[in-house]
């Protein structure tokens, strides 16, 4: 008799094992917590430009949607719901989909094909549609446990993955229905702003040319996907591209430069230093060049290369924001913040409304342990987390700022803050408290504290039960 171990039972469910937990549990989501997040004013900003026009087409209101940048180098992007009541759904785009793709069109054609699931309600129907795929596999585990208690190891573990099977196959057919829907819908709103769908195509007869080479290289072994068959697929994208009066529109040369300044970012923060010296030598005058060199040379490190190549960017385009910021960061890695000071001055001058500018800017000011440097940092926080009221760092350096100032009340408050936003709650409880006790009553402040008792109570009842 075979003996079937912990391991292997854990590794056959692991296909459902995220359903399970979703369907079981009556906490709050946490699928974001184990993935890693880059944040970035200057991406972010390019990825919005993209993708805002298309959800307004689709009739979706673009402050309701939130895009995050993901350190993945493979090409991917998916849509989900938001874990927070105040959003409607989530983008998330792999860093690899940028970096690899090939101009700005085929990123904004994969963002169209998101928005169409966003549209489309998809995320809401999944659940449903995993919920059903459940009942076979639920059967199938409850048969194979059975068989194998009863001595039956093979034949319990045949029932199982045999369950497991069903379940996906029931799943993937709804699946590749939802894709090629999104595909159509993807196709419609860039034909309602004008854009070409041939970088949908592309992107897509990639990944059909990619599967088309795993059945040639393992012509026994069935493919199980939840994404429509690649010829299928694009011969249903060409019809539709081809029949766009806007197949043949092209990216503007802005935008491809563009394109290329947050490609080289990227490179210059994830590749190794010595790739980009590489892709990017000091033969090439270029401006993506130089700045993804002034990224691997501060990761060296070597900072005075670094600040050689980030000043004369900032020296020869002195309206672009983002060599400031990379200028101030140079210098406060240097352990010079009074001099970060000024760059990131200039960049929040020329960008009032990005709140991670005017948070670096007030880490910089507080880092100079200069007391007349508090009150500003203070206002640049108050600021930047008005916009951006789940920014971690901007509590942290908020609860530093206030503390400095000598002002409890608000640094606790801020501490729990910081706590609330990452699910610390009985942390948040704690500080929260604190700070009620020192607030003027009914005041604003007093009355936040207040609502984070509550919510973070609330939450930790939920989470006993």
């Amino acid at each position: 008799m075979r003996s079937w171990s912990i391991s292997r039972l854990s590794r056959i469910l692991a296909f459902f094992a995220p359903l399970i937990i979703g369907l079981l549990s009556t906490g709050d989501c946490v699928y974001a917590q184990s993935i890693d997040i880059i944040r970035d004013t200057e991406i972010e900003r390019v990825l919005h430009s993209y993708e805002d026009p298309i959800l307004k087409a689709a009739g979706l209101d673009p402050a309701s949607v939130k895009i995050y940048l993901v350190n993945d180098p493979t090409i991917n992007a998916f849509a989900t719901q938001s874990p927070a009541s105040s959003e409607s759904e989530d983008i998330f785009v792999n860093a690899g989909l940028i970096m690899q793709l090939k101009s700005p069109n085929q990123v904004i054609g994969v963002l169209a094909h998101e928005t169409g699931h966003i549209a489309g309600g998809h995320m809401i129907r999944d659940v449903a549609a995993m919920r059903k795929a459940m009942v076979p596999m639920l059967i199938g585990l409850a048969v194979g446990i059975a068989a194998m208690v009863a001595g039956g190891g093979d034949a319990g573990m045949g029932a199982i993955l045999m369950g497991e099977q069903a379940a996906q196959a029931q799943f993937f057919q709804f699946s590749r229905a939802q894709e090629a829907t999104a595909d159509q819908m993807g196709q419609k709103y860039l034909m309602a702003t004008h854009q070409s769908g041939r970088g949908m195509l592309e992107v897509f007869g990639q990944f059909a040319r990619e599967e088309a080479e795993m059945k040639l290289l393992y012509p026994n072994t069935p493919l199980l996907s939840d994404h429509p068959g690649g010829r299928e697929r694009i011969d249903a994208l060409e019809q539709l591209v081809e029949g766009s009066p806007y197949k043949d529109v092209k990216d503007t040369p802005e935008v491809v430069h563009q394109f290329h300044l947050i490609q080289a970012k990227l490179a210059g923060y994830l590749s190794k230093p010595d790739t980009v010296l590489t892709r990017y030598p000091v033969t090439e005058s270029s401006t993506e060049a130089r700045s993804a060199r002034a990224m691997a040379y501060f990761r060296k490190p070597d900072m005075q290369k670094a600040f050689t190549e980030a000043s004369s960017l900032a020296k020869e385009e002195p309206n672009n924001p983002y060599f400031w910021e990379l200028l101030g960061q140079i210098h406060v890695e240097m352990s010079q913040p009074d001099k970060g000071i000024g760059p990131y001055q200039k960049s929040v001058d020329l960008l009032p409304n990005a709140p991670l500018l005017r948070i670096s800017l007030a880490a910089a000011q507080l880092a100079t342990e200069r007391p007349a440097m508090v009150k500003p940092a203070v206002d640049n926080l108050k600021i930047a987390l008005h916009e951006e009221n789940d920014n971690t760092f901007g509590w942290y350096e908020a609860a530093q700022a206030y503390s400095d100032a000598g002002n409890e009340a608000m640094a606790n408050l801020s501490t729990a803050e910081l706590d609330y936003t990452v699910g610390n709650y009985q942390a948040a409880q704690h500080f929260a408290m604190l700070a009620q006790h020192k607030l003027p009553a009914g005041s604003p402040d007093w009355q936040r504290a207040t609502d984070i008792l509550a919510v973070a109570g609330t939450s930790l009842d939920r989470h006993r039960r």
